[in-house]
């Protein structure tokens, strides 16, 4: 993934003024991509251009997003199910949080079988650009499903 960390950051970039993922844009985006407990990271690419990204830290699903030009296409199940297969094979039952609001990614868990663990209100940033977030935690299915499911 070395060699796609900027194009992944640039993907970021439209993703964060597209559709406000991350909530708050990171300092480094670069940093932010390779979080601490990182275990294993996907890129998705077509014909050359990265068009998303799925992280693995721990048992959390983290940093999945596919660019606004390439949704509809099943990148984001294909991510996912990279990132479930992975998880079966060190024997992980993943989580993940999603904010509320983001009712393409909550569609695309719930059509994959995720369960819907409870939902809370987080503070997210510090001083005064602290703010309560309405976040869904889920839990995957306990058999992994394929990507085109």
């Amino acid at each position: 993934m070395d060699g796609d960390l900027g194009a992944c950051a640039a993907v970021l970039a439209e993703v964060h003024t597209h559709s406000g993922y991350p909530h708050h844009w990171p300092e480094e985006s670069a940093r932010w991509l390779t979080p601490d407990g990182l275990s294993a990271a996907w890129v998705a690419e077509a014909d050359g251009a990265v068009l998303g990204h799925a992280a693995l830290c721990g048992r959390e699903v983290s940093r999945l997003y596919v660019s606004p030009r390439a949704r509809g296409r099943g990148l984001g199940a294909r991510l996912l199910a990279a990132v479930e297969t992975e998880a079966a094979v060190r024997g992980l039952r993943l989580v993940l949080e999603v904010k509320t609001s983001d009712a393409s990614a909550v569609a695309l868990y719930e059509r994959r079988g995720w369960v819907r663990c409870g939902t809370e209100r987080q503070v997210w940033g510090e001083g005064e650009a602290a703010e309560e977030v309405a976040v869904h935690r889920y839990e995957a299915p306990s058999v992994r499903r394929e990507a085109g499911a």
